[in-house]
C-alpha cells in the first residue's frame, strides 16, 4: 500500500507539472499590466477614410452602428518625414461639423480614435526634436477634435532597426526609442483611464520577427520585426494590437511552415504567435512574450478592393471558431491553448468605407457572430441628470462650466455639453467651451452618458452671454498671412504653411480658398486634398479675428505633381532595385531584386515594393 501511495503521488506530481507547463503562456500573459477596459468584450474596429479613393465618402455620423471603434485615417506628417510634426485637416468637413460628428458618435458610446501614418504617411522620429514635435502636434490634434485615443499605423520605412540592435527589450535605434518615449508621454498626458492606445502593424513588422530580426540578421530587410520592441515597451498601456493580416507575403508560423493570407489557416497561425509568444529569429534565449487575448484584434480587408488577402466570411468565422472556441483546424493546431481564447478582443477592418461599398457584409456578418458569443447585457437605465450647472469663468470667446456628477448603475463614462447645434464631449464634471462669438448669448445643457451608451435627461438650461470686446467698435483687421510656402505636394494634395497673422483682439482662424472651394483651419498650416494631377492652382489665404474682421489675402500658385510614367507591374518580369512600376493606381519602387510572380503584386509584398 505504501509503495502504491508513493506511485500515486508521483503520478499526480507529474500531472500537475505538465498542467503548469501547458498553462505557462497564459499565466505569463495574464501578468501583463492591464490597460483600461475596452469598449466591449467583443470589439469591431473600422478605419474611416479622411479622403475619397473610390470607395465613397461617408459622414462620421452615418457610420454603421455595428462598429464599436472608428479610427479616423489618417493624420500625416506636415513638415516632412523626419520633422515629427503631424497635421490633420478633416476632409469635406468644417472643423465645427467634424467635431460635432465626433461628439455624436461618442454620445452613442463609440470611441473615435485618430490614426497616424498609413501607406503614404511615413514618420521617422530619428531625433529628440522630432520626438517632441510629434508629442506636441499629436496632443494638439487629439485635444482639438476630442479624439478618444491614438492608433499607430506606421508603415513603409517609418520603423527600422540599426545593425547590432538585437535585444528587443532594450532597443537602441533612435526611431524606435523615440517612438516609445513619445507614446508613453502622450498616454501619460491624457491618463490611462481616458485614453486608448492601439497599433496596426503589418505582419512584416511583427510575425516575420520569428524568422528574421532586422537588427541581427545579415542581408535581410532591417525593418523585419521592427514593431516588436515598441509593442513590448508599451504592452502595459496598449489596449490592443491589430496586425494587418493582409497585403502580406507568406509568413512562417510556429509550426515552421509557410502560411498564405486569405485563409482561416493564416489567421489562426498569425494570432497564435501573438498569444503563445515566440523566439525572435528563432533564438530560444530571446523570446517575445505572449500578449493577453483581450489585447489582440484580427485585421482584415472588408472586401476584395480593400487589400490583398480578402478572406470570406465563412473562413474568418472558421478562424474565430478555432481561436475562441478551440475548434481546431486540420491544417494548424494552436500552441498556446488547445481549448481556445474566449477573451480574444475582436476584429478590425480596412475599412468602414469599403464595408459600406460591399453592402456591409463585414460589419453585419461579424457583428452577429461576435454578439452570439457574448450576448450584450441589456441596460436601459439612464444616468441621473447633471445638476448645479454653473459658470466658473468666461471671456469674449470662451465659457468654463462645471456641474455636480451624475450617478448610474453601470457607471458614468462622460458628459456631453450642448449649445445651439454644437456639442462637446468631456469625461470630467467641467468643460471649457471655446471659439465662441463675443457679446453673444448661448444656452448650455449637459447630459451624462453611461458605459452602455445611455444618455440622461438634459440638465436645466443655463444661459450665458460672452464678454464684449473691450476695444469698442473694432474695425482693425488682422495682418496679412506672410511667407506662404509649399511644404509638401503630390499628384492629389498640397500642404501649405505661412507665418501667423497678428491682431489687436486675437486671430481666431484662417480661410484658404481655391476656385470655388474653401477650407477653414485654426493654425497657420493647411493640407488640401482631392486635387487633380499636373494642375495649376491659385490658393488665397486670409485671417479672421474675434470681431469678424478679415485680413487682406496672401496667395501662392502651385502645380500638383504629374502622374508617374512608370510601366504597369506584370508577372514574370525581372525587377532590380529602384525600378518603378504602377499598380492599383499607385507607383511603387522595387526594394529587392526579384522575378515577379502572380500573387506577388506590389500591394501584397511590402518586402519587395515601397509605395512612392
Amino acid at each position: 500500500m505504501i509503495v502504491n501511495r508513493v506511485a500515486f503521488r508521483k503520478s499526480w506530481i507529474i500531472i500537475l507539472i505538465t498542467v503548469l507547463l501547458l498553462s505557462l503562456p497564459q499565466i505569463l500573459s495574464s501578468n501583463i499590466p492591464q490597460a483600461h477596459a475596452a469598449v466591449s468584450s467583443k470589439t469591431i474596429v473600422g478605419y474611416w477614410h479622411n479622403f475619397d479613393n473610390g470607395s465613397g465618402f461617408i459622414k462620421l455620423r452615418d457610420v454603421s452602428t455595428k462598429f464599436d471603434v472608428i479610427n479616423v485615417s489618417f493624420a500625416e506628417p506636415s513638415s516632412g518625414v523626419t520633422n515629427g510634426t503631424i497635421g490633420f485637416t478633416p476632409y469635406n468637413y468644417s472643423d465645427t461639423d467634424f467635431k460635432a460628428d465626433v461628439a455624436y458618435l461618442q454620445s452613442l458610446g463609440k470611441k473615435v480614435i485618430i490614426s497616424i501614418g498609413g501607406a503614404n504617411g511615413q514618420v521617422q522620429l530619428a531625433s529628440t526634436a522630432a520626438r517632441d514635435n510629434f508629442i506636441n502636434s499629436v496632443t494638439s490634434i487629439i485635444e482639438k477634435y476630442g479624439f478618444d485615443g491614438l492608433d499607430v499605423d506606421f508603415e513603409g520605412h517609418s520603423l527600422f532597426l540599426n545593425s547590432g540592435d538585437s535585444d528587443f527589450k532594450n532597443p537602441t535605434t533612435p526611431v524606435i526609442v523615440n517612438l516609445i518615449s513619445a507614446l508613453r508621454t502622450i498616454n501619460d498626458h491624457f491618463g490611462t483611464n481616458n485614453f486608448y492606445l492601439t497599433m496596426a502593424p503589418e505582419t512584416f513588422f511583427v510575425q516575420l520577427g520569428y524568422s528574421f530580426y532586422g537588427g541581427s540578421c545579415i542581408s535581410c530587410d532591417n525593418r523585419a520585426g521592427a514593431y516588436l520592441p515598441v509593442i513590448y515597451a508599451t504592452r502595459d498601456i496598449l489596449d490592443w494590437l491589430q496586425v494587418q493580416n493582409y497585403n502580406s507575403g507568406p509568413i512562417t508560423g510556429l509550426d515552421d511552415q509557410y502560411h498564405n493570407m486569405g485563409t482561416a489557416d493564416f489567421h489562426v497561425a498569425m494570432v497564435d504567435m501573438l498569444l503563445t509568444g515566440f523566439p525572435i529569429a528563432k533564438n530560444p534565449n530571446n523570446v517575445f512574450p505572449a500578449l493577453r487575448p483581450d489585447q489582440v484584434v484580427i485585421g482584415l480587408p472588408a472586401n476584395v478592393n480593400a487589400g490583398g488577402g480578402f478572406t470570406s466570411v465563412a473562413e474568418v468565422q472558421k478562424a474565430l471558431d478555432a481561436l475562441i472556441k478551440g475548434i481546431q483546424l486540420s491544417s494548424y493546431k494552436t500552441r498556446g491553448s488547445t481549448t481556445g481564447y474566449p477573451e480574444l478582443r475582436g476584429l478590425m477592418t480596412w475599412s468602414i468605407n469599403w464595408d459600406k461599398f460591399n453592402n456591409f457584409e463585414f460589419s453585419n456578418s461579424h457583428r452577429a457572430y461576435l454578439d452570439a458569443l457574448s450576448p450584450p447585457v441589456p441596460d436601459t437605465q439612464a444616468p441621473t441628470v447633471p445638476t448645479n450647472v454653473g459658470v466658473v469663468s468666461k471671456s469674449t470667446t470662451s465659457v468654463n462650466l462645471n456641474w455636480t456628477a451624475s450617478t448610474d448603475n453601470v457607471g458614468v463614462t462622460g458628459y456631453t455639453v450642448f449649445y445651439g447645434s454644437q456639442s462637446v464631449n468631456v469625461t470630467e464634471t467641467n468643460a471649457m467651451i471655446t471659439n465662441l462669438v463675443p457679446d453673444t448669448t448661448y444656452v448650455f445643457t449637459v447630459k451624462a452618458i453611461d458605459a452602455k451608451g445611455n444618455q440622461s435627461i438634459a440638465s436645466t438650461p443655463l444661459t450665458v452671454k460672452t464678454d464684449p470686446i473691450n476695444t469698442g467698435s473694432d474695425l482693425t483687421p488682422p495682418s496679412t498671412p506672410g511667407n506662404v510656402q509649399v511644404t509638401a505636394k503630390s499628384t492629389t494634395s498640397v500642404t501649405l504653411t505661412w507665418t501667423a497673422s497678428t491682431d489687436n483682439v486675437g486671430v481666431t482662424g484662417y480661410t484658404v480658398t481655391y476656385g470655388t472651394n474653401t477650407i477653414h483651419v485654426n493654425n497657420p498650416t493647411a493640407i488640401i486634398n482631392g486635387l487633380n494631377a499636373n494642375t495649376s492652382y491659385q490658393f488665397f489665404i486670409t485671417a479672421q479675428d474675434a470681431a469678424g474682421n478679415v485680413s487682406s489675402s496672401a496667395s501662392i500658385s502651385v502645380t500638383t505633381d504629374a502622374p508617374s510614367g512608370a510601366p504597369a507591374w506584370a508577372a514574370n518580369v525581372s525587377y532590380k532595385v529602384n525600378d518603378e512600376v504602377t499598380y492599383g493606381g499607385k507607383t511603387y519602387i522595387c526594394r529587392q531584386p526579384h522575378t515577379s510572380l502572380l500573387g506577388w503584386e506590389p500591394s501584397n509584398v511590402p518586402a519587395l515594393w515601397l509605395v512612392k
